[in-house]
């Protein structure tokens, strides 16, 4: 007998809402004390639509021992949950699939001794929920994490990264971390500015901007974001000799489509 829809998710409560521009948006759920995920995993939320449900998975922002549960999205025109989205306020009930999945997770590693992690958009979550792990800190040597957006209103967590060197978990560690702010459309200060990730590979350009080589020997790879920039900088990746890392086939890059 199949399980009913109700026992496969729970009912939780929106903590708080912050609108950081009329598109990006922050929020946090209460969290199930049984539900677990390891960082870099996504969840499944949802809302009561008519006689029937809508769900989206987004990934989840919060370190894996956070005693909420945050999410970051980017609001679509005209998008069933983005509509949602945009009225929901603290109080509101959301609903929460019980089961956390995704293989977005350096672990699956083996090897390697940086983790350069690229993102574009909403696509940064996974990592934000990753480097608030002190074992990634501590099995890799050196961290790079570029986020390409194309406006710098859009780069809403610098701060948040910038915060880490005072984190009590991993703080120690935050002389390892390079940052690296990418602007398609915009001009500022520190960014790298005109360019996607997959032409600043190409041309070695966020490599320097780094301070590190891309080696097969020591840089492991993983890239979360829209379809585009996951496609191309993959090939990116592939046009200088790395290969996808596979379960039964070590490789350097592991990628998630992310919107």
């Amino acid at each position: 007998m199949a399980s009913s829809p109700e026992a496969k998710y729970t009912e939780e409560t929106v903590l708080w809402v912050k609108r950081h521009t009329p598109k990006l948006m922050t929020f946090a759920v209460s969290r199930p004390e049984a539900y677990r995920f390891s960082a870099g995993q996504f969840s499944r939320l949802g809302f009561r639509d008519g006689e029937g449900f809508i769900w989206r998975a987004y990934s989840v922002v919060s370190a894996e021992y956070a005693d909420t549960l945050e999410y970051f999205t980017v609001l679509i025109e005209g998008g069933p949950m983005s509509v949602k989205f945009a009225h929901m306020q603290a109080g509101d009930t959301i609903l929460l699939d019980k089961t956390a999945t995704g293989f977005l997770l350096p672990e699956r590693f083996q090897d390697g001794r940086d983790l350069v992690m690229l993102c574009t958009g909403s696509g940064i979550a996974p990592f934000l929920s990753i480097l608030e792990q002190p074992e990634i800190w501590q099995r890799f040597d050196r961290l790079a994490l570029a986020h390409s957006v194309s406006r710098a209103d859009e780069l809403i967590f610098n701060d948040r990264i910038a915060a880490l060197s005072e984190h009590p978990l991993v703080g120690e560690y935050f002389g390892k971390l390079t940052f690296q702010p990418v602007l398609t459309r915009d001009q500022t200060d520190g960014a790298l500015c005109g360019k996607r990730l997959p032409a600043l590979i190409s041309d070695g350009t966020l490599a320097a901007a780094f301070g590190m080589a891309f080696t097969q020997a020591d840089t492991r790879f993983m890239l979360c974001g829209n379809p585009d920039m996951v496609k191309d900088t993959f090939q990116a990746l592939l046009d200088k000799g790395f290969a996808m890392h596979r379960n039964r086939i070590p490789g350097h890059i592991l990628m998630e489509n992310g919107f």
